[in-house]
């Protein structure tokens, strides 16, 4: 039997109004990859805060007993002495530094007040070379790429000892192609021995990479699945996850017949911030209608989001041209302002960045998109701003104690309800969705598409950018695909399936984006890929040991 690496004790972690943790319960055997799934809310990222000092001694109950001691962490370099590494989902690197001052921020190399720069580099190039990472240490984060970035993380960690290495979310920014080479990393540094501890909402990367799985739900701990010996498909986690079985990943549209043309895009041409020769949107036309849900689907930096900000008040891009119209009229918007008046919406990929003020509450971010719904002219109706924040907080199902509560205190999933809120009062005719459900849990991803699918109902046009090409047919009437930023192809969704979309891709693309759709075709064979490895490894092993026999005698 392996040795326990961490025990965590009835962990008990209550905010103001909000019991996030009770009576939790965790064991992490050496050696192995450990993951942690559970909805948005259910306390996944807080137990492992409470894991690495984030949540210091006394802030919570309970005990955490790591390689048999007993550890009473009051910061985050009190884990890390002991060799506990966390990486967030929000990569804490700073872009106009190089990758070798990042990695060594906070244990420098060198003596107190003066730094030993070669031996920096040197022993950064060794940690990059460990992960797969061929790129030089003195270039500057902003240079590369964020799967490259996620790599640069693990490294880091490995530049401190780490021998318990927590991931949050490490794939929800990444493609395809980083997403699989991350998780093919993990499992090399696991036959290293290194330990890891996993939280993801990609449950078909959860069952090829976990060798077992905690499921957490609304803060307790719900069962453990060895993958050894129990269904781990994704139908039974998600099962654990929300208490009840999920036949239908996508709600039934509702019967509403298709109107005018809300938003038409004709020869819609955009040039690149920083590199203007650079075209991001090349001749592209599209069109939405009311009551319809139209999916632009793409692989990476084929150029949808820059479609979508340039068309919402020309918030990305230079050099742009072409004709926006509006329930058939022609209309120029030359700011995000202008474009709300007209009746249009973006929801960004980024709600933590650009959508929502985090250290703002609930009730501030409602109303945000549209003060003149909550005011007398001059002043703002406090008690119709309380009126309305709570109605869309019922209406959309929000889990929060208050209208008061701080938008970065909730989940991930909570606060992409309150993003939709906020463009929902604006009363728009267009919505573009951008990546709606990014970072999000299933049951949660449900509840949106609900949203989606009630927006339409009432009429609305809706634009939805999705990497989840299942998601993309699933939820939408029409589909565009976009590659090296130009319309490639249109259809249907009734008529859409995952390969024909992929063939216009290809046919379409470069040798780039064919590597690039079989990484893609690679993911739904996850499973059947983790079975094979385990085949191979039991050949290899049992050759090993042949071998020994004739000679005499695995983060």
């Amino acid at each position: 039997m392996a040795k326990v690496l961490l025990e965590m004790r009835s962990i008990t972690k209550t905010f103001p109004g909000v019991k996030a943790l009770d009576n939790v319960n965790l064991k992490v055997e050496e050696g192995e990859i450990h993951a942690l799934v559970g909805e948005n809310g259910a306390g996944k990222s807080t137990l492992m805060n409470v894991l690495s000092g984030i949540y210091p001694i006394g802030t919570y109950e309970g005990d955490i007993i790591y390689n048999g001691e007993v550890c009473r962490f009051h910061n985050i370099k009190d884990s890390e002495k002991k060799g506990i590494v966390i990486i967030h989902q929000e990569l804490a690197l700073i872009p106009y530094m190089t990758i070798g001052e990042n990695m060594f921020l906070g244990n420098e190399q060198g003596k107190k007040y003066n730094i030993d720069w070669n031996k920096t580099y040197a022993q950064a190039d060794m940690y990059l070379e460990m992960v797969g990472l061929s790129d030089s240490s003195k270039t500057l984060i902003k240079d590369i790429g964020t799967g490259k970035q996620q790599l640069v993380e693990i490294a880091k960690a490995l530049a401190k000892h780490a021998k318990l290495l927590i991931l949050d979310e490490p794939t929800s920014s990444l493609n395809e192609t980083d997403s699989r080479a991350l998780l093919d990393l993990m499992k090399r540094l696991k036959k290293e021995g290194m330990t890891m501890i996993i939280i993801s909402h990609k449950l078909n990367e959860v069952s090829y990479v976990a060798d077992k799985i905690t499921v957490i739900r609304d803060g307790s701990t719900i069962e453990t699945l060895d993958a050894k010996t129990d269904d781990i498909s994704e139908s039974r986690i998600i099962k654990g996850m929300v208490g009840r079985e999920i036949t239908d990943r996508f709600p039934k549209r509702h019967d509403v017949p298709i109107g005018d043309v809300m938003m038409e895009v004709d020869n819609w041409t955009v040039f690149h911030p920083e590199f203007a020769e650079r075209k991001v949107c090349d001749d592209v036309s599209i069109n939405v209608r009311a009551g319809e849900v139209v999916g632009i689907y793409g692989l990476m930096g084929a150029g949808r989001t820059e479609l979508a900000m340039s068309i919402f008040g020309r918030s990305y891009g230079i050099g742009i041209s072409g004709d926006l119209k509006l329930r058939g009229k022609s209309v120029v918007l030359k700011s995000p302002k202008q474009a709300i008046e007209a009746g249009l919406a973006y929801v960004t990929e980024d709600r933590k960045g650009n959508g929502l003020v985090l250290s703002n509450s609930i009730l501030r971010n409602t109303t945000l998109a549209n003060l003149s719904g909550v005011s007398n002219g001059i002043f703002i109706d406090q008690d119709k701003e309380i009126e309305v924040a709570q109605e869309y907080v019922d209406k959309l199902k929000t889990k929060t104690p208050s209208v008061d509560q701080l938008v970065g205190n909730l989940s991930g999933g909570n606060q992409q309800k309150v993003l939709l809120a906020k463009w929902m009062f604006a009363n728009p005719d267009v919505l573009i969705l951008d990546e709606p459900t990014r970072g999000i849990d299933v049951g949660a991803k449900y509840e949106i598409y609900c949203i989606i699918n009630d927006l339409a109902k009432a009429g609305k046009s809706v634009v939805m950018i999705s990497s989840e090409l299942p998601e993309v047919i699933g939820m939408s009437d029409r589909i565009y695909i976009m590659n090296q930023a130009k319309i490639v192809g249109e259809m249907k969704a009734s008529e859409a399936t995952q390969e024909n979309i992929m063939e216009v891709i290809v046919k379409q693309g470069s040798e780039t984006d064919a590597a690039l759709v079989e990484d893609v075709e690679i993911k739904t064979d996850y499973k059947a890929d983790a079975e094979a490895g385990e085949e191979v490894s039991a050949a290899e092993e049992g050759g090993e040991a042949a071998e020994n026999t004739e000679e005499g005698s695995e983060v």
